[in-house]
């Protein structure tokens, strides 16, 4: 269906995510990847999506090349927040040990946009989870760290893995959203074109 909608266009995913690939892949387009790479640092008066939508944007205006008439540009950013606080990936193992330790037996919320970009303009989508987590003991913490090593994800966890499977109590909103792409947004934005 969708990739019927988008035939006559050059889909570009400026991410090297492989969830984000998967999606694009899932949802029967065909794309070109290509990512940028930026410093990811956003004006600290911002929050929540404005934070994501900044960062998206960012890496947007980072792609180098011309956007030709039938290029259909698509770039992602994604945080977790918590009491406040914003997870980006962590920086090292301590990093990702405390967030998760400050995880635990709390509630955080994911935050996502996506920025889709043509040569005639740019459209952000945002969407937002809230994440119930349960109690970790500090050696499922060190278990899921050192054999997931989840040093390129938001808060230090991918909820389809190990840690998602023995921690999330619930989720209200978007399961994708929190694997970092809230396809059922881009779907409906996209069959918009």
């Amino acid at each position: 269906m969708l990739h019927n909608k988008l035939e006559n266009y050059h889909i570009i995913l400026a991410s090297g995510s492989p969830r984000r690939q998967q999606f694009l892949k899932e949802l029967g387009l065909q794309f070109t990847i290509k990512s940028v790479d930026v410093d990811e640092v956003y004006p600290k008066y911002l929050h929540g999506n404005e934070i994501t939508g900044f960062l998206a944007q960012l890496k947007a205006d980072a792609y180098e090349e011309e956007l030709n008439d039938n290029d259909l540009l698509i770039t992602a950013d994604t945080i977790v927040r918590h009491n406040g606080k914003i997870l980006g990936k962590p920086a090292n193992r301590d990093d990702a040990k405390k967030m998760l330790s400050a995880l635990s037996n709390q509630q955080h919320e994911v935050i996502t946009s996506i920025c889709i970009k043509t040569n005639t303009g740019t459209k952000i989508i945002n969407d937002t989870t809230v994440v119930y987590f349960d109690t970790l003991k500090a050696d499922e913490i060190d278990f899921y760290i050192d054999n997931f090593k989840p040093f390129d994800k938001a808060g230090s966890y991918g909820i389809q893995e190990w840690l998602g499977y023995i921690a999330v109590k619930k989720i209200e909103g978007s399961f994708f959203n929190v694997m970092g792409f809230p396809v059922h947004k881009f779907y409906k934005e996209m069959m918009k074109f």
